[in-house]
C-alpha cells in the first residue's frame, strides 16, 4: 500500500512522507482514534443521541474503527449548477446514484441536499449515515451573488432519519454575521434532536485576493475561520487545504487595519511546508478535539495523485479525513469508487503517520 502511495506522490514522496514537524508537536494534538467519541465528546454537552450518530459515522465504511472519515459530498448541483457539475457524467442527475457511489466507495457517510437525500431516505438512510446540507449558494440570480441561505430545516433532516447536518459560512463576507447566527441556531437545534454537525468554514471576500496571491487559502485566515466554526459547536470542520500564509499581514498593508495577528504564527506555529500549514488549521480546531476534514478539490487530469496528496497532508498534519466529491462523481461509478478507495488507503496505511 505504501509503495502505491509513493507512486502517486512522485517526486514529493520523501518530502511529504518523511517530514518531521518542528512547529506544533504531534504530542499536543488529539489525534483521530477509534475511541474519539469517548475521549472527546462523552465529556461534552452533546447528548447520547449525538454520541450515537457520531459513533455510527465512525463505524461505517472501509475506515470503520480507525477514527478517520471519508465522506462523499454532492451539493454541487446547487453550488456550481447541475449542468456544470453533472455534464461529465449525467448519471448523477439521478440522486440514487449519488448514494450508490457512497456505498460502493466505502464511505463513512454521504452529504447532499434536502432533495437528494429525502428522495432516497426510506431506501438508504439506515444503510449509510445521511448528512443533510441545509444551506447553499445558488447561481441563478443575475448577476451572480455569493450568499449562503437556508434551503432546508433541521426538522426536515431529522424527519428523514439523517445522522447529521452540514452548513456553510462564508467568513469574511458581508453576509457572514447573519449566516453565523443562522447556522449557530441550526446547530443547537440539531444537537437537541441528536444529530451531529459539520461546518464548511469557507472564506469569501474579493479583498482576500491580493495581486497573484489568493489568501482565501492562507493558513492564518482559514485557521481563524476554523476557530470560529468550533465556537458554534461544529462537531467536524471542513476546510480547504492551505496553500499560503500571511493573510492577516497582507490585508494590513498600506496603513489598513484588519483583524489581529502575532508574528509567532508565522515564525513558530507554522512553516511553509504544507503539512505544517495544515497543522495550524488542526490546532485551531481545539488541537484536533474537533476533527478537520479537507476538501478534495475540483476534478482535473491528475485526480488520483492530487487526492492521495491531499489525504497524506491531512493525515500527517493530524486531520480526520477527506470530503471528496467532484473528483469521484465526475467519472464512471467504478472509477469514482476506486478514487475514494485510494483516499481511504492513505488512512488505512500504518506507514503514513503523524508528522
Amino acid at each position: 500500500m505504501i509503495e502505491k502511495i509513493r507512486e502517486y506522490l512522485g517526486q514529493e514522496a520523501d518530502d511529504l512522507l518523511e517530514h518531521v514537524s518542528q512547529t506544533i508537536p504531534a504530542s499536543d494534538l488529539y489525534a483521530p482514534s477509534a475511541t474519539a467519541v469517548d475521549d472527546v465528546f462523552a465529556a461534552s454537552n452533546r447528548n447520547n443521541r449525538v454520541l450515537g450518530n457520531l459513533q455510527r459515522l465512525l463505524g461505517t465504511g472501509r475506515l470503520a474503527g480507525t477514527g478517520y472519515v471519508s465522506i462523499l459530498p454532492v451539493d454541487q448541483g446547487i453550488e456550481h449548477s447541475a449542468g456544470a457539475s453533472f455534464a461529465k457524467n449525467p448519471a448523477y442527475f439521478n440522486p440514487e446514484n449519488i448514494v450508490k457511489l457512497a456505498l460502493e466507495g466505502g464511505c463513512n457517510g454521504v452529504a447532499s441536499t434536502l432533495g437528494v437525500l429525502a428522495l432516497t431516505s426510506r431506501k438508504y438512510a439506515h444503510k449509510i449515515p445521511f448528512i443533510v446540507k441545509i444551506n447553499h449558494n445558488e447561481l441563478l440570480t443575475y448577476p451572480n451573488k455569493f450568499d449562503q441561505v437556508m434551503f432546508a430545516s433541521v426538522q426536515q433532516a431529522y424527519d428523514m432519519g439523517a445522522a447529521g447536518i452540514g452548513a456553510t459560512i462564508y467568513f469574511g463576507s458581508d453576509e457572514s454575521t447573519r449566516q453565523l447566527q443562522e447556522v449557530s441556531e441550526a446547530f443547537a437545534r440539531a444537537h437537541e434532536l441528536g444529530m451531529f454537525t459539520i461546518l464548511w468554514c469557507y472564506l469569501r471576500n474579493p479583498q482576500f485576493k491580493q495581486g497573484k496571491t489568493d489568501y482565501h487559502l492562507a493558513a492564518d485566515l482559514t485557521g481563524q475561520a476554523n476557530h470560529l466554526g468550533v465556537t458554534i459547536e461544529a462537531d467536524i470542520i471542513k476546510q480547504k487545504l492551505p496553500e499560503t500564509n500571511g493573510g492577516f499581514k497582507a490585508l494590513n498593508m498600506e496603513g489598513s487595519s484588519y483583524g489581529k495577528t502575532d508574528e509567532r504564527i508565522y515564525t513558530e506555529l507554522t512553516s511553509p511546508h504544507p503539512i505544517d500549514l495544515t497543522r495550524y488549521q488542526v490546532a485551531n480546531c481545539y488541537m484536533g478535539r474537533i476533527g478537520l476534514i479537507n476538501s478534495g478539490g475540483a476534478s482535473g487530469e491528475n485526480d488520483f495523485a492530487e487526492a492521495v496528496r491531499t489525504a497524506v497532508i491531512n493525515k500527517r498534519a493530524g486531520g480526520m479525513g477527506l470530503i471528496s466529491g467532484r473528483k469521484a462523481f465526475q467519472r464512471p461509478m467504478q472509477e469514482g469508487a476506486a478514487l475514494l478507495h485510494a483516499i481511504q488507503d492513505v488512512y488505512l496505511c500504518k506507514e503514513v503517520t503523524l508528522a
